[in-house]
């Protein structure tokens, strides 16, 4: 599997007058687009976190 460093960003959008953060997970393009990776472009996805060992994971629905 292939692994590289990516990003946790936020982009504030402004909305009928008010500023909301709008957060991205940046996965660099070479994981993307390894044939091991498991997700397509606009699959549903559930984002779970794990407080206890400060894990996040993110699997298809």
């Amino acid at each position: 599997m292939i692994e590289s460093e990516g990003k946790f960003i936020n982009r504030p959008t402004q909305t009928g007058g008010k500023t909301y953060d709008k957060f991205f997970i940046y996965v660099p393009t070479e994981v993307a687009r390894d044939s091991l990776f498991p997700f397509k472009t606009n699959d549903r996805i559930k984002v779970k976190i794990d407080v206890e060992n400060k894990k996040l994971t993110i699997e298809k629905i």
